[in-house]
């Protein structure tokens, strides 16, 4: 049976891939401070106009990413190479799986370390579960779903984020409104082998969302 909640976990009491090797360290040697804002800037101007965050708010995020991989590089090969992270306008969601519940702690913990964090969505899962089969089925859930939501006339694709963990689909990002997010959330459920959603989607209208230029 499917289920679906909207789960939140803010930790501010605490300070704190799917395999990503090359091109995530390359960004963390390449990038800092101004050199990766300018280089955000560059590379994400022409998507972020259509996106509903500001070009300010993009650049902020990409900024904040790659802090995030250093911090988590710096701290733990393995703790890096099990938790990814989605970005929206200062929010973070931690994804993944660990073994250990201090690692979970440990992720919420470097996150709050990053500037410009305003708020740490713990979602990691402490289980032994994973491996490349379970990997290589949870990308094809996301890609199915992207997919989905990318030929759907009524969802803005571009504002979303999504990612599958041992067959749990979490959604990050900006809705138009609350009948955009139950329309994502009926395709995610209607995608094969999923076992749940979790949604982290705000509208556009939100009164939480803090907007730069």
């Amino acid at each position: 049976m499917i289920e679906w909640r909207r789960s939140y976990i803010s930790i501010r009491a605490l300070d704190p891939i799917p395999i990503r090797l090359v091109l995530p360290i390359a960004l963390v040697l390449a990038l800092g401070g101004c050199v990766g804002a300018a280089v955000g800037a560059a590379a994400t101007g022409a998507t972020v106009a259509a996106q509903e965050r500001s070009v300010g708010d993009a650049v902020d995020d990409l900024t904040i990413r790659t802090t995030l991989n250093k911090l988590f590089l710096d701290e733990s090969f393995g703790l890096y190479n099990s938790v990814s992270f989605s970005v929206v306008e200062g929010r973070v969601l931690l994804k993944g799986a660990v073994e250990q519940p201090d690692q979970r702690i440990k992720a919420t913990q470097l996150t709050w370390r990053a500037a410009g964090v305003r708020e740490v969505i713990n979602e990691i899962q402490v289980t032994d579960q994973g491996g490349i089969v379970d990997y290589a089925k949870d990308t094809w859930i996301s890609t199915q779903l992207k997919t989905k939501m990318l030929l759907a006339a009524d969802v803005q694709s571009i504002n979303y984020s999504v990612e599958t963990v041992n067959g749990t689909i979490y959604l990050m990002g900006i809705a138009q409104d609350q009948k955009e997010i139950d329309k994502v959330i009926a395709l995610a459920r209607d995608v094969p082998d999923v076992v749940e959603v979790v949604s982290h989607v705000v509208t556009k209208g939100d009164k939480s969302r803090v907007k730069k230029p």
